[in-house]
Order: structure tokens, then C-alpha cells, then sequence
């Protein structure tokens, strides 16, 4: 049987003929190496993202029970406020959490986002153009893929621009712990350290704010005035770190990787570029091909039957978004990146009542991004022909850097 270890760096860079040869063999595997379960077809993943009565998303509970009592401390920020995350949270807490983001994240209110972001767009551009000038090449991830959506998510807080780095370290060692990393060895301290520095972070925020309300999700969070609705301190705090987390990660591994194998199918690059209409199915297609979020987890919460195995209570279930994405009951031509591939019924966003809240935002930004790149940088070209290097992370599916020629 094949063995899905992400801490190999084979299987991390390429994970789908693994994914290929369980979805023909043994589609509803136990994996000894993750001691969980392993649902890598269409279906079956879509009935694990629907399936809230005998799997519970959280996820983190479980983990935190094993923790002893005399090491909690070492875990504090990790179970005080990642713990409050509404992706963490089952029905009703969800339920309650997930009405209130709804009024950030309406159509109208993403719609009205789209000049703030081609303004950072364009800036951005500016920005790695002059780099291109001094050094000949850049990094689509660290000049673009990254500080486009981070940026926009920070003004939607309310943020200052200036602290962007200093929240991407924050959120590179959470991610450690939230992505499953399989081979850091101090990826606890680092993710401990890293919520910790960014609740603090936010609590001194959410004080200027409670004092003195802006026009932002901060100020609107804090002054909420049905006080049956409004969250506590800590939840505030959680509900901060979690958006701009999920608000850049997500975006971010969508540009790099999308971009990425973009480069590598010129056929399909000279095709948006004759069309800049299917901007649209383009993105589509970047979700699908190779997304940004590998899989989703779950917890079994009483035993159940499901495609002929034994699921136990307790037991974790990783549901592989990405092989899903890649079913050939589901795609034709599934391993063929097509730009203008519809319907594209992908489940990259989720499926369910944890549907991606931010699913427009995203798809707004890798829109305007590959326009104006269109636009801008026509003849933009990978700088080396070297694999790039995978972030370690099971969940997260992302690179690391990825040099590039503008011209």
C-alpha cells in the first residue's frame, strides 16, 4: 500500500500520484504514519466536509486533553485562543461565531474592496520593479503572492501596513502547528510563541479601538450591540488572529501555486493572455489544480461506517481536498491544468456550514492580480528551472519562495 508520509520531501513536493494510487486501491485508507484516516476520492471527501453529526471540526480539542497538566503552560495561547476559532468551533458556538463574520464578508462589501485592492496591486507591482532593476530577479511569493492578501486583510482590521512582517513571522510559526508540520522539531515553542506575541499584539488594538471605534472589523467586533451576539475578550483576540492568519495563507499558497504551474504550461499562459476574460475560469483552475489547502480534518465523534471500513470514536479523519480536486470520476483530464476548464465544481473552499467565508475575497484578488499581471508583465518568466521548495505542512499547501523575471 502506498505510503502518504508528508515528511518526505518527495511526497511533499508531489503528492498525487500517492493520492492517485489510493484513490484506485484503497480510497478510505488507515494511514499508520498519520494514525488517522485517509479519504482521498470526490465523494467521499464532500460527504467527510457535510458530515456534522459523527465528525466534529474540532480538531484541536483532542490534542490539548493529551497535553499534560504540567506542561499547559507551554501550550497557553495555542489552547486559549486558536482553540476559539470558528473553523475549530461545532454547532452552536459555530453557528453563533459564523453570523457574525457573515456582516464583514457580504457580496456587496468584498465588491466594494476591489479598487483598495488593485491599488495594492499596482503598488506592489511598482515595488518589484524596482527591485527587478537593482537585483534582475524577484520572489513571487515574498514581493506579491504574500503581502497582497496580508495587506488587504490588515486594512479590513484596521491594522497599520508598517507591521506586515512582523505579522508574517507571527503567522509562519502558527502555521507550524495549524498546517501539521512533519518535520520541525520545535514547531510547539514556535507556534506557542508566535500566538502569544500576536495576541498581545491585537489586545492593545482591540483596547484603542473600544475607546475609539474606526471604520474596520476591529471596531465593529467590539462594539457589537446585541450583546447576546458579542464575543468576549478572548474570542475578539481569536477572531483577529484567525483572519488575517486564514485571511493571507490561503491567498497566498493560491497565487504562488496557481502562478507557478501557469509558467510551466506556456500553451495556457499565451491563452489567458490572448483572453484576459478567462480570468475568471483561470482562477477556478488554480483552486482546483493544485490549491492552497491540502486537506480538511476532522474528528470521528461515534463510530460509523463509511466506504466499507470502520471509523472508531476519537479516531482523525484527513480528507484530501487536493486528490479530491484531482478525481477523474469528478474531471476529465484531471491532471491537465485548462484555464478555461467549467463547470469546475472543485472543494477547495469546503463544502457545508464551513464553506470558506473569505471564498469571494480570494477569488477577487487572484482575479484583479492575474489582469493587471496580464497587463503589466506579459513576458514574466520563472528564473530557474529548480523544483521549488514546499512549505512542511499537511494541511497548508504552499511554496516557500519562487524566483522570478519580470521581462
Amino acid at each position: 500500500m502506498p505510503n502518504l508520509d508528508f515528511a518526505d520531501p518527495k511526497i511533499n513536493a508531489d503528492p498525487f500520484p500517492v493520492f492517485a494510487q489510493l484513490r484506485e486501491s484503497d480510497p478510505v485508507h488507515w494511514s499508520p504514519v498519520l494514525k488517522a484516516w485517509v479519504i482521498t476520492r470526490y465523494d467521499d471527501v464532500r460527504r467527510v466536509a457535510v458530515s456534522n453529526a459523527d465528525m466534529s471540526a474540532e480538531r484541536l480539542a483532542p490534542f490539548f486533553a493529551t497535553v499534560p497538566a504540567e506542561s499547559q503552560s507551554g501550550f497557553a495561547n495555542l489552547m486559549t485562543y486558536l482553540g476559539k476559532w470558528m473553523v475549530f468551533r461545532d454547532p452552536p458556538e459555530h453557528t453563533r461565531l459564523r453570523r457574525l463574520f457573515t456582516k464583514a464578508f457580504t457580496s456587496r462589501s468584498v465588491m466594494a474592496l476591489e479598487p483598495n485592492v488593485g491599488e495594492i496591486v499596482a503598488l506592489l507591482f511598482d515595488e518589484m520593479e524596482q527591485k527587478a532593476r537593482s537585483t534582475g530577479v524577484v520572489d513571487w511569493i515574498a514581493d506579491f503572492a504574500y503581502p497582497l492578501p496580508a495587506t488587504v486583510m490588515m486594512d479590513l482590521l484596521g491594522v497599520p501596513r508598517d507591521d506586515l512582517h512582523r505579522v508574517k513571522d507571527w503567522s509562519n510559526d502558527i502555521a507550524l502547528f495549524i498546517g501539521t508540520s512533519r518535520a520541525t522539531a520545535d514547531k510547539y515553542l514556535r507556534a506557542e510563541a508566535g500566538a502569544k506575541a500576536m495576541a498581545e499584539y491585537f489586545r492593545g488594538i482591540i483596547a484603542s479601538r473600544t475607546v475609539d471605534p474606526q471604520d474596520d472589523i476591529i471596531s465593529q467586533l467590539v462594539t457589537e450591540p446585541d450583546k447576546r451576539e458579542a464575543l468576549t475578550d478572548d474570542e475578539v483576540i481569536a477572531t483577529c488572529i484567525l483572519l488575517l492568519f486564514a485571511g493571507h495563507e490561503t491567498t497566498t499558497n493560491l497565487l504562488g501555486n496557481g502562478f507557478y504551474y501557469t509558467m510551466n504550461a506556456p500553451e495556457q499562459w499565451a491563452r489567458v493572455k490572448d483572453d484576459p476574460s478567462l480570468a475568471e475560469t483561470a482562477v477556478e483552475e488554480w483552486l482546483r489544480y493544485d490549491g492552497p489547502s491540502g486537506a480538511l480534518v476532522r474528528v470521528v465523534t461515534a463510530d460509523v461506517e463509511f466506504g466499507g471500513r470502520t471509523m472508531l470514536q476519537g479516531q482523525r479523519v484527513f480528507a484530501f481536498i487536493n486528490s479530491a480536486n484531482r478525481d477523474p470520476e469528478q474531471f476529465g483530464d484531471a491532471d491537465r491544468l485548462d484555464l478555461g476548464r467549467s463547470p469546475n465544481p472543485h472543494l477547495t473552499f469546503g463544502h457545508g456550514i464551513h464553506f470558506c467565508l473569505g471564498a469571494q475575497l480570494a477569488r477577487l484578488e487572484g482575479q484583479i492580480a492575474l489582469r493587471a499581471l496580464i497587463e503589466r508583465f506579459p513576458g514574466i518568466s520563472l528564473a530557474t528551472d529548480s523544483a521549488p521548495g514546499w512549505r512542511d505542512s499537511i494541511i497548508l499547501r504552499g511554496m516557500q519562495s519562487l524566483p522570478i523575471r519580470l521581462r
